[in-house]
């Protein structure tokens, strides 16, 4: 994927990116409430994939985000024309396994190949991945079983900067239907500002799509 270097000596966050690399635990996160009602209604209309549907939007609400693009690379920052999602698939055995979405503009093309890559995931099974080809991958994963308030992730020593986006069990409340959506970033890279844009840019998306309105 393309990505371009960030000049480390006029990069506003300098002092900000060596603070926070620094530490044990560099990650900050949260975990908001999502409105997905009109999503929801369009996906059991037309009988769609709703982890699909939800992490399309997710993907391109990332994407909207230059901060969640980032990564940490030979100790500098990369930043990503463009990011892929791996995400978890559930195993019949109740483990489950690692697969690569592509990233595609079209809602319905992007389901038709989530569909294809989830079945070619199982049949390989495998939670391994390239360190190389991951560190440009939004990590995706779901806890369909519980509507959680807050959530705390396994992350790697030492840290990695992938951001992860985890869906919680959608539940009703005052007429609509909430999905707890959590993002756990590096805070090398992303503050809380970034973090509100991208539930802002996840609220378009969601919108966009359940409008017929998705774009490049």
């Amino acid at each position: 994927m393309a990505f371009r270097w960030i000049d480390m000596e006029t990069f506003p966050r300098r002092a900000h990116f060596d603070y926070f690399s620094s530490l044990a635990y560099p990650y900050v996160g949260t975990t908001a409430n999502v409105d997905i009602t009109a999503l929801l209604s369009k996906v059991k209309t037309e009988k769609l994939p709703f982890f699909l549907s939800a992490c399309y939007c997710a993907a391109r609400a990332a994407n909207c985000v230059p901060e969640l693009r980032q990564r940490i690379r030979e100790g500098r920052i990369v930043e990503y024309d463009r990011c892929r999602v791996s995400h978890t698939v559930a195993l019949e055995d109740g483990t489950f396994c690692y697969c690569t979405l592509e990233d595609k503009p079209d809602f319905y093309a992007y389901l038709k190949e989530g569909r294809r890559a989830q079945e070619e995931a199982k049949r390989h099974a495998s939670i391994e991945e390239n360190q190389e080809e991951a560190l440009e991958k939004f990590f995706v994963s779901s806890l369909p079983w519980l509507s959680y308030t807050a959530l705390i992730q396994p992350v790697p020593n030492p840290a990695d900067s992938n951001p992860r986006i985890t869906f919680g069990k959608y539940f009703p409340q005052e007429g609509k239907v909430l999905l707890p959506v959590s993002l756990l970033c590096n805070h090398a890279l992303v503050d809380g500002r970034h973090i509100a844009d991208f539930y802002h840019a996840l609220e378009l998306e969601l919108a966009a799509v359940t409008a017929g309105e998705e774009h490049e």
